[in-house]
């Protein structure tokens, strides 16, 4: 490895902890209020906590401002997969079809935990839908067909995958936008986990409240580590095909608006499975990620030849204003 194609550790330090750090600090009203997952201001602070990556990246921009010189906007946008969007149709079709994927990888988990015996499920009556929808509402208030109320739900994933899009949008700048491209010179695989891994990490704050496995301890954090790091590849191998963040940022947010999909088709009379085995980042969606990895590689999507050659900085560019040394 020469020394131009060494990750820039320095810049990498400190969009690590620039991002963590921040994501402690957003989150720590949380651990001050006590509440745990009862905190009705808790989706507020997740949401809130989403745009510490963003920041981290622009932390790790004014570090390289300082030690390489300054880079025009166009090129800062380039390296971080923003605009433009070259080539163009792979780049908007991937994103239309991670949209769809989405929630697809989602139901073939819950047909797994079906298949299990995990869990029943009621995808023609909504039964336990339904029951949710009653219990909110006040007693005797007229509700419409229960399925047209579920067809609503399944319809307005893409919708919600686009309301999800700024907020996923502030940790993709960040995971995919900067870290990946970042961590490339290690190699393709090696990138792929490691950022995945810090990703996992990251959620910390909100894994030891219990947020998605219920688990308040290491083990949680383990679990949630292990979860990006297959969602990751995924995410990952989108931005490495296309040199774009966005099918990563639409993926992020279709995933988001589709986690709730257990709770529309399970029966009324169900046992809960555990999150652990059976929620939207549990064992069983890891092996439903590691199967679509699998997919990708033995067709070779992984390859060199298939990835887009433009990612990331290249240190010979000639296109970088020099700046004042640093004082």
């Amino acid at each position: 490895m020469t020394a131009s194609s060494r990750p820039d550790w320095l810049s990498i330090g400190v969009f690590a902890v620039t991002s963590v750090a921040l994501s402690w600090l957003v989150a720590l009203p949380l651990w001050l209020r006590g509440l745990g997952l009862a905190d009705p201001f808790l989706g507020v602070f997740a949401a809130a906590m989403m745009f510490t990556p963003s920041l981290g990246v622009v932390a790790a921009l004014l570090v390289q401002r300082r030690t390489r010189g300054r880079r025009g906007a166009r090129v800062v946008l380039r390296d971080l997969g923003m605009w433009p969007l070259r080539p163009a149709a792979r780049t908007i079709w991937t994103s239309v079809a991670v949209i769809v994927a989405a929630p697809l990888l989602i139901a073939l988990g819950l047909v797994i935990v079906g298949a299990l015996g995990l869990a029943t499920f009621d995808p023609i009556g909504f039964s336990g839908f339904a029951r949710t929808i009653e219990a909110a509402v006040p007693e005797g208030t007229p509700l419409p067909p229960i399925a047209l109320l579920a067809a609503i739900q399944l319809a307005v994933i893409p919708i919600g995958a686009l309301i999800n899009a700024p907020f996923a949008f502030g940790e993709e700048l960040g995971w995919r936008g900067f870290l990946l491209p970042a961590l490339r010179p290690l190699g393709v695989w090696p990138a792929l986990i490691i950022s995945g891994a810090f990703w996992g990490f990251w959620h910390a704050p909100l894994i030891l409240l219990g947020y998605n496995f219920l688990e308040r301890n290491a083990f949680g954090v383990v679990m949630m580590i292990v979860a990006c790091v297959f969602f990751g590849i995924l995410l990952g191998w989108t931005r490495l095909r296309t040199a774009s963040v966005w099918p990563a940022v639409f993926a992020h947010g279709a995933f988001n608006a589709s986690a709730g999909l257990g709770a529309l088709v399970i029966a009324a009379d169900s046992a809960t499975p555990s999150p652990v085995i059976a929620g939207p980042l549990g064992v069983i969606m890891w092996a439903v990620f590691a199967a679509v990895i699998g997919i990708l590689a033995v067709t070779g999507q992984f390859r060199s030849d298939r990835l887009n050659a433009r990612l990331g900085p290249d240190p010979a560019r000639t296109d970088a204003v020099p700046s004042a040394p640093p004082v």
